[in-house]
This record gives structure tokens, sequence and C-alpha cells, in this order.
């Protein structure tokens, strides 16, 4: 009766003419509306399987351009918030700066890698876990990519940071650069002190510069595509055992492009070994890094230099 494509004759005039409202023409029952609702989740839900980095806006395009269906990003945003459908997103920046902490300069700027153990890098991500949110440090070696040390944690502090930089220099050596962010536990006396006292340079990245520590970042971007997000860990030793197969397979066997379709092993164990000596820290310092507050850097270096304990310090004080 109503021809709601004509264009020449408005809806309104039709009604008009009809003595009919405009109320019956656009009415729709509350079982067709719910089943509409319905296809449209499913819709969303299908997209988001398909496509988990896609958010509101962009299902609002996707909707609109194959089936026609023109919501607002709102409408979207809060169906999906009722149906639990969430978009995978980077979340911000990790990194928390001291502002009394000591920065160092960015040494890596057209620096040609040529060796292993030439430099190394670290950074540390977020894993969602269970509804909560757990840390994921590794520590990379930028000519062969392998990843020397990781470690899991539901706390960020430099405790954590010096145990996982504490094996990768017990089992590898140590590089001739370490580069890091700024954050605060990068920047504490007690990390900073280690690296001092084994005779490492320290470099930063600047602020906001994510590109100044790509190949770390790059990491995190395969191991999330390749694991993380594929899986489903209920717990932290479900992830734990997650993360230390795939370090293996990504160490030992995956192939990389930019290695000539080699293994990080392969480059790794076919370069030169480094013999030098390698300063760890008594295991004192790492639990009660918090201590190193009380002395000056120059003293936290020598403290590390001679091997002393916490136990042997306060009795020397």
């Amino acid at each position: 009766m109503i021809d709601e494509e004509d264009k020449d004759i408005s809806v309104r005039r039709q009604c008009e003419l009809l003595n009919i409202s405009r109320s019956q023409i656009y009415y729709k029952s509350r079982k067709q509306k719910d089943r509409n609702k319905e296809n449209i989740i499913s819709l969303i839900r299908k997209i988001n399987e398909d496509c988990p980095f896609y958010g509101a806006r962009k299902i609002r395009l996707i909707l609109k351009a194959n089936i026609g269906v023109n919501l607002s990003r709102y409408c979207i945003g809060k169906m999906m918030k009722e149906n639990r459908i969430k978009v995978i997103v980077k979340k911000r920046s990790l990194t928390k700066q001291n502002k009394e902490h000591r920065k160092y300069p960015y040494l890596l700027r057209k620096l040609e890698i040529t060796r292993k153990n030439q430099v190394w890098s670290t950074d540390i991500t977020y894993i969602r876990v269970n509804g909560g949110y757990v840390y994921l440090m590794a520590i990379i070696d930028l000519y062969s990519r392998k990843i020397l040390s990781w470690g899991i944690s539901n706390t960020q502090d430099t405790g954590f940071c010096l145990e996982v930089l504490c094996r990768a220099l017990n089992k590898y050596g140590k590089p001739e650069i370490f580069n890091t962010d700024q954050g605060s536990q990068y920047t504490s006396k007690a990390f900073t002190a280690v690296l001092e006292a084994n005779g490492i340079k320290i470099s930063m990245d600047g602020v906001g510069r994510a590109l100044d520590n790509i190949y770390i970042e790059r990491f995190w971007r395969t191991i999330k595509y390749e694991e993380i997000y594929l899986k489903e860990y209920r717990n932290l030793k479900e992830l734990k055992i997650g993360v230390r197969r795939y370090m293996d397979f990504y160490n030992k066997t995956r192939f990389h492009q930019s290695l000539n379709y080699k293994t990080p092993n392969q480059i790794y164990n076919n370069s030169e070994k480094n013999g030098n000596k390698v300063i760890i820290p008594h295991y004192s310092w790492i639990i009660s890094y918090y201590r190193m507050k009380e002395y000056d850097f120059e003293r936290c270096v020598d403290i590390f230099k001679k091997g002393r304990s916490l136990d042997d310090e306060l009795r020397i004080a």
C-alpha cells in the first residue's frame, strides 16, 4: 500500500492521502525487533572472530557496506558490551618513569650490529589471564634475535627484572650494550649498578619512541599473535607452560626471514663465544633491591664488583 521507495510522493504524503498514521508504517513487533537484534549480534560476533582487532567503528562500516544495516557505533558498542564481545587492543604504555633516577642516552642510532652479544634489549608487556593481567619480560640478542632470558610475574618490580637479567648474564655472558626503555625498574640503582659493574654500556629509548626498541616490540607482536591470542589460559601455571613451549619453538625451530630463513639458535650458536667474566649480584640484593636506595650509585657498583651480600654490607656499616 505504501511505497517507501517512491521518490515523487513522500511517505508522509502517502499516509495523509490514505488517512493512516505513519507510526503504523514504521511499527515492528517486539518479536521482530528481538529477532533482528539477534541476527545483528551474530554478525558482530562473526566479524569479531575473523578480525578480533576491529572496534565498533569498523564493525559499523562492515555492517553498513555488506547488509545495509545503519547503526551508530555507540549502539554497536553497547551490543558488544552486553554480549561480552571483546576487542584486542593495545594497552597503554607500561613504562613508568622515576624523575629522580638517572637517564642514559640512546646508543643504537645508526649502529651497525654485526655480532652476537653486541647489543641486548629488553622490555615488559602484559598478558591477560583469567580476568587479570600479568607481566612478561624478555631479553633479546639483537644480532641473532634469540630470546636469552624471560620471566612472568604479577608485578613489574625491580627484583623481578633483576632475576631475568641475572639469568641471561649467568648463561650467556655479557653484552657490550644493554638497551631498555626509561621505566623505573630499568633506571633503578640496583638494575643499572649490575650493568655498570660488568662494564656494560647502558642505552635507553627516547620517551614515546617505540621504534627505538623495535626488535623486542616485533617479538611481542609475534608471540601474542602466534601463541597467546590463540589460547585461553586459565591460570598462571598454564601460561608459563605455554610461553616456555613457544620460547623453545621460537629459538630452536621458527625460521626468520630477516635471518635468511635460519633460526635464532643457529645464528647465535655459530657465532664466536664471549669469554668475558660476568659479575652476578648476591641473591640477597635481588630480593632486597630497595635497600640500594640507601647508598650512592658508586657504592652500589662497588658492592656488586666485590660480591658482597646484604649482610656483609650491613656488618661493614
